[in-house]
């Protein structure tokens, strides 16, 4: 089963060409130059259109594992 609808595809493949001229706009008004950005965008504006795309996913920070002891024991 995909995981993203057509409708979204293409919702993204428009935020691609809108970054390529130049003319895409991140939500601060700036100029987008990043690839990744520029589908993030696009994924967002899908989601408002009510496509089928997965819940935005939380990053997780790798938990840090305490070291045992001090020295090595001879």
């Amino acid at each position: 089963m995909a995981k993203y609808s057509k409708g979204a595809g293409k919702t993204v493949k428009s935020a691609m060409r809108r970054k390529k001229r130049g003319t895409l706009k991140s939500g601060s008004g700036k100029k987008v130059t990043s690839r990744k950005q520029a589908i993030a965008i696009g994924l967002s504006e899908a989601r408002k259109k009510g496509a089928k795309v997965p819940k935005k996913g939380t990053k997780k920070t790798p938990r840090k594992t305490a070291k045992k002891g001090g020295r090595k024991s001879r």
